[in-house]
């Protein structure tokens, strides 16, 4: 099976999520829990995606940080982003799942901290062979949470197990 990503797609989908306008309208009818949180999509393309949650009222804990599961809601938006984007109307489609989730936390989340993922061509990668085999993958996606000094905050990893549905 010769496949190839369809460039107007992906261009297509990146500019529905880099449009602020655009993206939070989609955070509070997709996932309205990231649009509380004040969530933001700072850069997405083909190889990065940066998501950025504030430290604020709605989203801390006892402890004068950020609660640790907005943290983790962020840190999914950045790797999820990425293959939500190498998943958009793809023919056949294929069906994403969380398959595991770790985390580590490495400073108190006190300011703005924005998620880094770098894994753009290594899901890009999967999706391919998922399609190609029809056979399920997993791809392993890391993301780094950073304070507004730039300093680490926060690491996690996902893995995301995708299946190639039914179709040509």
């Amino acid at each position: 099976m010769n496949f190839q990503f369809d460039e107007k797609k992906l261009k297509s989908f990146q500019r529905i999520l880099n449009n602020r306008v655009l993206f939070k309208m989609a955070l509070l009818f997709q996932v309205p829990l990231d649009f509380l949180t004040g969530m933001r999509l700072k850069e997405l393309n083909e190889e990065s995606c940066q998501v950025s949650v504030p430290y604020r009222w709605l989203n801390k804990n006892p402890f004068k940080s950020t609660f640790w599961a907005v943290l983790g809601m962020a840190a999914e938006l950045s790797t999820g982003a990425l293959v939500l984007m190498y998943t958009y109307k793809l023919d056949p489609s294929v069906a994403i799942i969380v398959g595991d989730c770790s985390g580590e936390f490495i400073a108190k989340a006190i300011d703005l901290t924005t998620f880094v993922c770098n894994d753009g061509k290594r899901i890009a990668e999967t999706v391919e062979k998922a399609i190609k085999t029809g056979e399920p993958q997993e791809v392993l996606c890391k993301t780094i949470g950073y304070s507004k000094a730039g300093e680490e905050v926060a690491r996690f990893t996902f893995t995301w197990k995708m299946k190639r549905r039914g179709g040509r």
